[in-house]
């Protein structure tokens, strides 16, 4: 998403638009907006290809992660973490990873804290899970039975 003081804000692409379908070079238009030229001529050829959708913004998230850690070594990552409760920097060297890697997959499978799990089971464990952030945790104690 483009900020307010962008060049190019949607509005800004459409005015590009405008500008060089009314018959203007695509450098002059460039130029008179305070963008380069090879800018200019990527939005024209977003919008000559996809029409208005072309000008929208766009995810810079990569779609495909090529290298990306398979699905079963991660599963041994945390695995091991559960049975061995190791750091990263332990834990590397056994399943031939770096530990940063490791240490990746673990944030990602919520195992990064040890103090996180439950030492017998290797279980994560949630002390408390509110609905809101902040909320206070209350025992109403007329409900328990122990106040008439």
């Amino acid at each position: 998403m483009s900020h307010r003081n962008a060049r190019l804000t949607l509005h800004g692409r459409r005015l590009l638009i405008d500008r060089v379908r009314s018959g203007r070079p695509v450098a002059h238009v460039a130029a008179e907006m305070g963008i380069s030229r090879p800018t200019a001529h990527k939005w024209v050829r977003r919008w000559q290809t996809e029409g208005e959708n072309g000008l929208l913004d766009r995810s810079s998230r990569p779609r495909t992660t090529p290298h990306r850690t398979t699905a079963t070594t991660e599963a041994r990552v945390c695995r091991l973490r559960r049975e061995r409760k190791l750091g990263p920097a332990r834990l590397g060297p056994i399943l031939g990873l770096p530990a940063s890697t490791v240490h990746r997959i673990l944030t990602r499978h919520g195992l990064n804290r040890l103090a996180w799990l439950d030492r017998p089971t290797g279980t994560v464990i949630r002390r408390y899970e509110r609905d809101r952030p902040g909320e206070l945790i209350h025992v109403d104690v007329k409900k328990l039975g122990r106040i008439p």
